[in-house]
């Protein structure tokens, strides 16, 4: 079976978002907003709604495969996933995950495999886990021409180290070291994860660059969320900072309940679904 019907595109769509834009926003003063897509269809309709930029985040790894940690994502996949992605989009920018060790092992590593993901999927940018262990990796990356957003606080690739997902960092001065460093190295946007408001907030101001938020308090430049997380599909993750805007999961069910319904009474297909 197979499907002609595409995302609509806005007449005059704007132009599409650049890391430069995207990096000057703290002096523009404007919020940014983030989302995780893993395809081309939830690429195209979130890109049509207007975010400014979709992550093809390795919590693919648990969104999409069903894995219980982002730890076995390969390159491959996520270059495949981020391929998809970038087909369906016309104004966000595309950033994608370095998944766990791609870039770790070597700053060297780290480029060759960051330039193979900008080379076969068009996407913009790569981001990393991690600040001062990661500094000279994100500045080999910056010296390559490659622009990288870096990761900070709960970094779900460090799950075994930080003891479980969803635990929230608080060490301040760790994370404001850990901001500086990507900074100061070349990090053209910063991710803050499961940080206390008031964290969020100084190491926001400490900074030139955006920060991007999740379940780190208001006070970020931006804010991201994983795509099937905002739309109600998932079921069984409920972290204090998540705010579903749909329920399509219920609506999904509902709809294929009638779909079987239809069918096993006969009323679908009828004479109006039907060819001469």
């Amino acid at each position: 079976m197979s499907s002609h019907s595409q995302p609509r595109r806005p007449q005059g769509a704007a132009r599409p978002v650049t890391v430069p834009w995207f990096a000057a926003a703290r002096q523009r003063e404007t919020r940014l907003t983030m989302t995780t897509a893993y395809d081309w269809l939830w690429a195209g309709l979130f890109d049509e709604a207007g975010v400014d930029s979709i992550l093809v985040g390795d919590s693919l790894g648990m969104v999409v495969q069903g894995h219980r940690s982002t730890l076995p994502v390969t390159l491959d996949q996520i270059i495949y996933h981020a391929e998809m992605v970038c087909r369906g989009v016309q104004r966000a920018l595309v950033v994608v995950d370095l998944p766990f060790l791609s870039f770790q092992v070597s700053p060297q590593e780290a480029v060759a495999n960051a330039g193979r993901i900008l080379k076969e999927t068009g996407a913009s940018a790569v981001k990393l886990e991690g600040g001062v262990t990661q500094a000279r990796t994100i500045q080999a990356l910056s010296d390559a021409d490659i622009p990288v957003m870096a990761h900070v606080g709960m970094r779900p690739q460090s799950v075994h180290a930080l003891g479980g997902m969803g635990r929230i960092q608080r060490d301040q001065r760790r994370l404001l070291e850990d901001a500086r460093a990507a900074e100061q190295a070349g990090a053209f946007a910063i991710v803050l994860e499961l940080i206390p408001r008031s964290a969020a907030a100084a190491v926001t101001a400490e900074l030139q660059i955006p920060t991007i938020g999740i379940g780190a308090g208001p006070d970020c430049t931006g804010q991201v969320l994983v795509g099937p997380d905002l739309l109600g599909l998932t079921d069984g993750f409920h972290p204090r900072f998540l705010k579903r805007y749909g329920d399509l999961r219920n609506q999904a069910i509902s709809a294929t309940k009638e779909y079987i319904r239809e069918v096993l009474d006969g009323t679908f297909p009828d004479e109006a679904h039907s060819h001469e």
